[in-house]
């Protein structure tokens, strides 16, 4: 994607960003989904925008997807683990600290983001950063540069959902995915999130029982040394905790976001009500490819299960991996190999950081077994990895568009913008 190139009247407008109040962004928070260009065909609140449909511009979309999806410097880590010293903890998945929190530091998520130029995929979760924020930067133009650097075009379309249920919810078929607007798709891998909770449950010497089919898992007694089992985990349970943990993120994400829509004079909203699996792929219809992430069906699945992305964001599943077990050694070498956490010569933020990054507690030949022994007995009995939650999974999506204020000082008596609205055309587009 093409760099930002700030003119005099741009950077006047990204310092007058960097001075909006947060608590500002915070209770002037609103969902507003009228566009210019919009039209409401019927009801009480029917109206048609007398203006054209207005793209975002370089800048307000480099913007957004720097908030929402944006490198800010160094993860901190996990800081003390009274069962894990003299070692490190271990947990984080990335050394990368990105614009919203990540539980455990997994960061199992990635993003893709659709317009009218085409669609797109931004990976963050393991940029190595080159500068870390600090306090009063702002955004600025080498940070966003550095951002768009990363994104990798993938179609020259807008991504196509049909204006009708089931791929739309009924209340978004006017205005999902409209001419104008940019749609950020954050997406999970929840086969990821699973496997590293796994590894976080197995080393706090949880054993996982299989509370679907009333059983433990073959083989697991071995490991007495390791795991306590007079109080096992349900594998439902730790499903479950992974899809919600990821969840959360891809929340957090869209909702910083959100916030700076108001900041900005932007509309746009934070929503759930477009099809994931539609968007992801797996709609049944050649048509409505969505993202074209493969996926599988099986009789004992009440729906289709995405594994991935060829190529650009793959599970760490089958057929991605070719065994559990190869999942196992790439979630390994993700955190302790070269640019992971836990490599020593990982750059960070720490005084001794060699030291630090070298401390952690390693992932030895026994404790991948265990993990493995888990992870395949729940790829065996389900048929897919995790086994009662999707592997790929889409929670929410951010529009952002510009609003026709026509539509609100018309339709309602308070006012519902903010003066960020009112005076976005002049700040943001004053040649246009």
């Amino acid at each position: 994607m093409k760099p930002v190139a700030l003119t005099d009247s741009q950077r006047a407008a990204l310092r007058e960003l960097a001075q909006f109040p947060l608590l500002d962004a915070i209770y002037g928070r609103r969902s507003r989904r009228f566009p210019v260009g919009g039209r409401i065909p019927a009801g009480p609140l029917a109206f048609t925008s007398r203006h054209e449909v207005q793209p975002l511009n370089d800048l307000e979309r480099a913007l957004i997807l720097n908030t929402v999806a944006g490198v800010t410097g160094w993860h901190c880590g996990i800081s003390h683990h009274p069962g894990y010293a003299p070692a490190w903890p271990n947990y984080n998945g990335s050394a990368t600290g990105r614009t919203f929190g990540s539980a455990a530091g997994f960061h199992t998520s990635e993003f893709f983001f659709t317009d009218d130029s085409g669609t797109y995929f931004l990976p963050t979760r393991d940029a190595l950063p080159d500068k870390t924020y600090t306090e009063g930067d702002g955004a600025t133009e080498a940070h966003l540069n550095r951002l768009l650097s990363r994104v990798v075009k993938l179609s020259d379309e807008r991504i196509h959902i049909p204006r009708e249920e089931p791929y739309l919810e009924g209340h978004n078929t006017w205005i999902a995915n409209y001419p104008g607007s940019l749609l950020v798709i954050p997406v999970a891998d929840i086969a990821q999130q699973t496997l590293a909770n796994l590894a976080f449950f197995t080393q706090n010497g949880f054993a996982i029982y299989d509370d679907v089919n009333n059983r433990p898992i073959p083989g697991i007694e071995k490991y007495r040394d390791k795991l306590r089992f007079d109080d096992p985990l349900p594998l439902s349970f730790v499903e479950q905790y992974s899809l919600t943990e990821a969840s959360a993120e891809l929340m957090a994400a869209v909702h910083n976001g959100h916030l700076l829509l108001g900041a900005m004079g932007l509309g746009g909203w934070a929503f759930d009500g477009i099809d994931r699996l539609a968007m992801l792929g797996a709609s049944g219809r050649p048509d409505v490819p969505g993202l074209g992430f493969r996926y599988d069906t099986d009789p004992r699945w009440a729906l289709p299960n995405p594994t991935g992305l060829p190529g650009v964001f793959e599970g760490f599943c089958r057929p991605h991996h070719p065994s559990m077990a190869d999942a196992v050694e790439a979630l390994t070498e993700r955190k302790f190999g070269v640019g992971g956490p836990y490599h020593p010569d990982t750059p960070g933020p720490f005084a001794d950081n060699p030291g630090v990054r070298a401390a952690a507690a390693p992932y030895d030949l026994r404790f991948r077994e265990l993990l493995t022994l888990q992870a395949t007995y729940i790829d065996e009995t389900f048929g897919k990895f995790p086994g009662t939650v999707p592997a790929i999974w889409i929670m929410n999506y951010l529009q952002a568009q510009h609003i026709d204020l026509d539509f609100y000082d018309t339709v309602q008596t308070e006012t519902s913008y903010l003066s960020t609205h009112r005076h976005h055309q002049d700040l943001w587009h004053p040649t246009d």
